[in-house]
């Protein structure tokens, strides 16, 4: 599997993005030719080499005739609609353009369907968010990762006058999404940047484990202590057999809980989009018997898991952990048995079968109303399914 990994140690913006992919091979001819297609003048693109720090990078611009107005969320994702681009094209675009077309909503209590995003809704960030999804496709990318993103310290000004960074919109796009700051005072993270990371990539975290093929430098605008570059590094993925992604694991040890509520709770966390939900028999100090609670969630269900935890339980403090999860690819599937059709879920090592998992659910219910044990129908869901 072709990835590539964006290392944000100075940040990210729309223009950045772009400008590593073309230090990395994209051809700006075929980026004007493609982008074409939304059907909107009054632009021009530009790519330069520069240098930061002593280190080559690509500079992009988008160079917009003077009176080019700036567009509502509504306007924005009709131009998309309208285009001649490809559908897996629009519908990521489309869901960068939401992502930050809903957090301006919320910031300044706005109707979504009326928003105008003033600094991200200028020609030069339809450019740039559309322009990504096209470059990362035309480098046959099929999976995107970053580093935690440096945001920068200080303050910026903007439509809405001076306001500290990371800006709020930014910080909305932000949460679940690991950051860091330096104190170098600027806007190193854009709300631009940061929602096409947000809703491209599977992960932020380490650098994913690949056979390095190119690597390309994109230049900011800024001239810092350390370089204003982001830099892409697109390769094969060493163990493309697996998916995986960045998690969280959440746990507390529980000595004084009435084992009543572990149910409820578990039902709770479930609801709140834990992805798994379990619990450990220990002994705590002075040989206590007692129960860790351990919760698996993705990063931007943080909040919502260590609240029910707080609430719900008799901890006082909770563990959290950021780890990687290793995942076969896998697939739900019907398959046919003498009492009907059943679903089961198949998980793949490469093009190989390796697990084969019928959902309890259709075999309990097949068992009580055919009258046959849960083990037959088990055995029989695993052998139809392995034929099929």
């Amino acid at each position: 599997m072709r990835v590539a990994y964006f290392d944000c140690f100075s940040g990210v913006c729309g223009s950045m993005i772009i400008g590593a992919l073309l230090d990395a091979g994209l051809d700006l001819e075929w980026l004007e030719t493609e982008l074409s297609g939304m059907k909107i003048s009054g632009y021009r693109l530009r790519a330069e080499k520069t240098l930061k720090n002593g280190i080559s990078g690509t500079g992009f611009h988008v160079d917009a005739d003077e009176g080019v107005p700036h567009r509502s969320a509504a306007e924005l994702l009709r131009i998309v609609d309208e285009s001649d681009l490809e559908p897996d094209v629009k519908e990521s675009s489309k869901s960068i353009m939401s992502a930050v077309a809903g957090t301006e909503a919320r910031i300044h209590n706005r109707d979504v369907s009326t928003i105008h995003m003033h600094e991200v809704a200028g020609i030069d960030s339809i450019i740039d968010v559309v322009g990504s999804v096209l470059a990362l496709k035309k480098l046959g990318v099929e999976a995107v990762y970053s580093s935690p993103i440096h945001v920068g310290t200080g303050f910026v000004e903007c439509a809405h006058g001076t306001l500290p960074v990371p800006a709020p919109a930014t910080v909305a796009l932000l949460e679940g999404i690991p950051v860091y700051s330096r104190g170098i005072d600027a806007e190193l993270a854009t709300p631009t940047g940061v929602a096409i990371l947000r809703v491209l990539s599977r992960g932020f975290g380490p650098f994913p484990s690949m056979k390095i093929e190119r690597t390309g430098y994109g230049a900011g605008d800024h001239e810092l202590e350390i370089p204003n570059l982001l830099r892409v590094t697109i390769g094969e993925s060493a163990d493309d057999v697996y998916e995986h992604d960045d998690v969280v694991l959440v746990e507390t040890n529980l000595d004084d809980m009435n084992p009543e509520f572990f149910g409820h709770v578990s039902d709770l966390l479930w609801e709140r989009g834990a992805l798994d939900v379990y619990t450990t028999p220990i002994y705590m100090k002075k040989n206590r018997p007692a129960t860790m609670l351990s919760v698996l969630i993705s990063p931007d269900r943080l909040d919502d898991v260590i609240s029910t935890l707080a609430m719900e339980t008799t901890t006082l403090g909770m563990r959290i952990n950021h780890v990687e999860r290793k995942k076969l690819a896998r697939e739900t599937v019907e398959v046919q048995t003498k009492w009907g059709p059943t679903r089961v879920k198949v998980g793949r090592v490469g093009d190989r079968i390796a697990n084969v998992a019928p959902e309890y659910e259709d075999c309990r219910r097949i068992a009580r109303e055919h009258g046959v044990a849960l083990k037959d129908v088990y055995d029989e869901v695993i052998a139809n399914a392995r034929r099929a």
